[in-house]
């Protein structure tokens, strides 16, 4: 499992150390279950998309995980940043973030959200709906001058899960370029004072291995871009990451913008990647507490990462406080809430001799888990820990019942 660690990840005496400390140290500071995420790791693979794409812009997509500190993070080494809803773009403003390299999404951007965006002078808003078009041009008014993007839906079905599969013509997001809904959305913001048309934009989905489809995606936004004459294309994100051993390994980001290039030539090209940067980066750290047959409960599950709920995510797991030379056994990793479908890892081979309070940990655990999070059962969510250089940090604190009981009248 040595390509599922983060990059500092270093095993000692069957002790897993990340960032220099080991977790039986952060365990003891930070308590479980805890987010425990390089923050060198997460530095070099924005780099990485930096480095691949020179010539145009990485905006970060911060559905995966987003809080102030990781905006301070991203805007320090030139990234730019994607958000999709007020409270992101909250987040955003609180770390710090210039206005001019944010980009806005939403397939429903209500009316105070497109006001804030505006007023802050953010770089671009991508607009999704005809109805989004009509509220931004009342706001603009004539009397200001906002960049848009129009969301072209381009008819490219993703190899990926269905629930996050968002380029077909079925998809909520977006103006379907086969029925000409993207050309009149697009002349329409051309006559509107007060819009520019900035560029095109468009997302086939997330967990993808292939670049066939960015490429296929990329080879239609190119021709659209020439018939709208527009010179930018925001071609999304969606680069999938290996969760489990097994699992393929994903294009580079060279990869996969060499394959992004090789359509759409000289053209401005800007890519949103969120998870491959995020999650990789991180480890949820877990404690045993009950081990009753084949099952093993930890004292976190499906409120710090509902994904194995949601649409049946694998994972993978190790025993991480100490060695063990006892025979591995089948087990199935379960969390602490009233639900017989709370399983964070199924079918796992652990060290038959595993006891109460032994650590465990998973990798992989840094996109769309802290971010899609929830107190279900009132259980508070865990915090995260940026681990550098032998020095260990809460980035994001770890919630209190005191917090889930503030908002109660």
């Amino acid at each position: 499992m040595e390509n599922l660690w983060p990059r500092t990840a270093t095993w000692t005496g069957g002790e897993l150390s990340i960032g220099g400390l080991g977790v039986r140290e952060l365990a003891e500071r930070h308590g479980t279950p805890a987010y425990l995420l390089d923050q060198a790791d997460f530095e070099a693979r924005c780099q990485a998309w930096l480095d691949a794409l020179p010539d145009g812009d990485v905006h970060y997509g911060g559905k995966a995980f987003l809080c102030p500190e990781i905006v301070r993070w991203i805007s320090r080494l030139g990234l730019s940043l994607d958000v999709c809803t007020g409270g992101e773009l909250a987040v955003a403003q609180a770390g710090g973030m210039p206005p001019e390299r944010v980009v806005f999404h939403g397939n429903n951007k209500s009316a105070e959200e497109l006001r804030r965006a505006v007023e802050w002078g953010i770089g671009c808003i991508v607009v999704d709906s005809f109805a989004e078009l009509d509220r931004l041009a009342e706001l603009v008014g004539g009397t200001t001058t906002q960049r848009v993007m129009i969301r072209v839906t381009p008819g490219v079905d993703a190899a990926t899960h269905k629930a996050i599969a968002t380029g077909g013509e079925d998809s909520k997001f977006g103006f379907s370029l086969a029925r000409g809904d993207a050309l009149q959305a697009a002349r329409r913001v051309q006559d509107t004072p007060g819009l520019e048309l900035y560029g095109l934009h468009s997302h086939i989905g997330s967990q993808i291995f292939d670049t066939t489809g960015f490429a296929q995606a990329a080879a239609k936004m190119a021709a659209f871009a020439g018939e709208v004459g527009v010179d930018r294309l925001d071609l999304g994100g969606g680069l999938g990451v290996a969760y489990r051993p097994g699992d393929p390994e994903p294009p580079t980001p060279f990869d996969v913008v060499t394959a992004l290039r090789k359509e759409i030539g000289d053209l401005h090209l800007a890519v949103e990647p969120g998870r491959s940067i995020a999650a990789p980066t991180t480890v949820a750290l877990y404690r045993i507490g009950t081990i009753k047959d084949a099952y093993v409960s930890v004292d976190g599950g499906m409120s710090d990462n509902p994904r194995p709920a949601m649409y049946g995510s694998p994972y993978t797991a190790a025993l991480a406080s100490r060695h063990s030379d006892a025979p591995p056994r089948e087990v199935t990793v379960v969390g602490k809430h009233c639900e017989s479908g709370d399983i964070l890892v199924r079918d796992l081979p652990l060290p038959a001799d595993l006891a109460p309070g032994d650590l465990i940990a998973v990798p992989v655990s840094g996109a769309y888990q802290r971010s899609m999070a929830s107190n279900y059962n009132h259980v508070p969510r865990p915090p995260v820990i940026a681990v550098h250089e032998g020095v260990s940090r809460e980035i994001v604190r770890r919630e209190t019942e005191s917090d889930l009981l503030r908002l109660y009248v």
